[in-house]
């Protein structure tokens, strides 16, 4: 047997000091890590992360009023957009006329060439389809060219648009992120036009400038000037029937196709983006948690 010996109290005393300074440093450590992800702004109560491309100088120094947009989303008259819809419209109004908010009216672009039962609930403008076959299968051909018919046919009061989905809720006020010919838009990891070269340079050829110039992103969200989007949506909706028709870009963007589409179409009309990463938060198949997150990003975007 193997008699312990008691610990002298030189021993005990420093390890009472290594755990309190352990402790601290621990402390200290947090404290900095979340002191440094927490920007200024959003401690002043705005909610602004650094974006991929910041806007200029001269234009964060240029004073304006309230510029508001008008929130368009295109939607179908199946069940289940019709939910999305309705969640969505229901906090569009518990957010728009908050403090801080810069959203006008709301309308769902409805493209499936009739009118349904949402109407008197939802602020509703319906298009027509593409013709049948035309999509071959993807619905969302059919985003582009709603939006083609709604800004030809319809009165849009705002000099802005927010182009959004129905799987969108606004978990704050938003302001308008864009300015002038700057759109904001929310840079996706997976649009990536530099590793895709070969085939978006059957869209968008070498006089046009290197692919970087496509920027990567889709045209959901987006905050764009209305004179904008009106003449990139028909090249848009073009270019979207034509990388459907091409064997590669169709197997290649699968249902990224239309996103990839709307990025091309800006480049082509010398239109680039701010990307902004404080635009929206996605929260792909998983449960919402209970974190802070709705302090940070105005916009939630849900693929469940």
């Amino acid at each position: 047997m193997i008699a312990r010996k008691p610990l002298g109290r030189s021993t005990i005393l420093f390890m009472v000091l290594l755990v309190i300074g352990s402790f601290f440093g621990t402390y200290t450590l947090i404290t900095l890590i979340f002191e440094n992800r927490t920007p200024n702004s959003l401690k002043e109560g705005v909610s602004v992360i650094d974006p991929v491309i910041e806007m200029p100088q001269t234009v964060k120094k240029t004073e304006h009023g309230k510029m508001l947009f008008h929130i368009a989303l295109t939607a179908t008259d199946a069940a289940y957009s019709k939910w999305q819809c309705r969640i969505m419209y229901y906090w569009y109004k518990k957010q728009k006329d908050l403090p801080g908010s810069d959203m006008g009216k709301f309308t769902r672009i409805l493209h499936s060439g009739k009118s349904d039962n949402l109407v008197n609930e939802i602020p509703t403008y319906v298009v027509d389809p593409l013709p049948t076959g035309l999509d071959r299968g993807y619905i969302v051909l059919n985003r582009p060219w709603a939006f083609v018919q709604w800004l030809e046919q319809a009165t849009i009061e705002e000099e802005y648009i927010l182009m959004a989905e129905p799987d969108h809720i606004f978990l704050r006020p938003l302001p308008n992120l864009g300015y002038g010919e700057l759109p904001a838009a929310f840079p996706f990891f997976y649009i990536k036009p530099a590793e895709n070269e070969k085939i978006l340079r059957k869209f968008f050829p070498v006089e046009k400038g290197p692919v970087t110039n496509i920027d990567p992103i889709g045209n959901s969200p987006v905050i764009i000037r209305k004179d904008l989007l009106e003449k990139i949506a028909p090249t848009w909706m073009n270019v979207s029937l034509r990388m459907k028709d091409n064997p590669e870009s169709d197997k290649t963007f699968g249902w990224v196709l239309e996103m990839y589409a709307y990025a091309v179409a800006s480049a082509l009309h010398g239109v680039q983006h701010i990307l902004r990463k404080d635009f929206m938060l996605q929260v792909p198949n998983s449960p919402l948690g209970s974190g802070n997150w709705e302090k940070v990003h105005p916009t939630l975007h849900l693929r469940l």
